[in-house]
């Protein structure tokens, strides 16, 4: 068991570390993206040599870096948020669209009575783990109602995280089983592995669980602005507080709440990092669609 554990933490480690050089090199291309830094600089500025850079990227992206820095430029954005007039419009067309937007349809959300959200997860048993993604280590929690809570790690400390975990749902009862756990996180970022609904338990007023369920509506490779979230919620003018809501999301990724960007489309305003939202939001759009390469890289 000891063997096991110090496997995955070494495993964990590597697919962290290959994010994290990822994550840098995309915000060093955001920043200079006029300049048109070569591969070479880019590769420099993350300590790697170019040839490992670019098969590094092109494994986890499935593009080169040039492709995928063309789904972070202001006018990509811009055409985007374009392309529908409503979240309503963006989930009527995910819904006749390709099969790899199907997906979006299969989360379901349920927020817990005020009863129970006055005893503060009081009698919940939540099963717990850690688990590498595209996108850095995670923290997962399920109860058999469904996906509780899902939270990137700033850093490598569990123990932390399990406090965090332990706030959000004060009174519940928190069990070690990345065995389960392992599956769904599975399922939440490999869609094709996804044969049934993911449910989602969730503890927020009715104004956070509005917002949350208008997220779920807007399918990958989509973007929409605030504004537009307070619109589709029927309080257009609620802009502050549809901020804090979607930044309170307690279901990462799941939720996605890397899809709601400025008007200004300054992608920032990610409680888990701009640069982890740079990455989400590339690495979405690039597989939904194409478009020419440019000298970039």
């Amino acid at each position: 068991m000891l063997f096991e554990k110090r496997e995955l933490y070494r495993s964990l480690t590597a697919e962290q570390h290959q994010y994290n050089t990822i994550a840098r090199a995309i915000e060093y291309l955001y920043a200079n993206f006029k300049d048109q830094p070569d591969l070479e600089e880019v590769a420099a500025q993350v300590h790697v040599s170019p040839f490992h850079f670019q098969r590094m990227f092109t494994d986890w992206a499935g593009i080169s870096p040039k492709r995928f820095m063309q789904y972070l430029t202001a006018d990509f954005l811009k055409e985007k948020l374009r392309d529908f007039s409503s979240i309503a419009d963006a989930a009527d067309a995910a819904g006749l669209s390709s099969q790899s937007r199907v997906y979006d349809l299969f989360v379901t959300l349920e927020a817990v009575t005020p009863q129970e959200f006055r005893e503060k997860g009081e009698g919940i048993v939540i099963d717990y783990g850690f688990h590498s993604t595209p996108f850095g280590e995670v923290i997962i929690g399920a109860t058999p109602r469904g996906i509780c809570y899902l939270h990137f790690l700033a850093d490598a400390d569990h123990e932390k995280a399990i406090q965090q975990l332990q706030l959000s749902w004060e009174k519940a009862v928190l069990q070690h089983n990345p065995q389960k756990t392992a599956l769904l996180t599975e399922m939440v970022f490999d869609p094709s592995k996804r044969k049934e609904k993911l449910n989602v338990l969730v503890k927020g007023t009715n104004f956070q669980v509005k917002v949350w369920n208008a997220l779920l509506k807007i399918p990958s490779g989509s973007l929409t602005t605030y504004q537009d979230v307070a619109r589709e919620i029927g309080n257009p003018r609620a802009l502050q507080a549809v901020g804090s809501a979607v930044g309170a999301n307690p279901v990462a990724f799941l939720i996605p709440c890397h899809r709601v960007i400025r008007k200004n489309l300054v992608l920032a305003d990610y409680m888990w990092g701009p640069e982890r939202k740079k990455a989400i939001l590339g690495w979405e759009l690039s597989r939904d669609i194409i478009v020419p390469e440019t000298g970039i890289l």
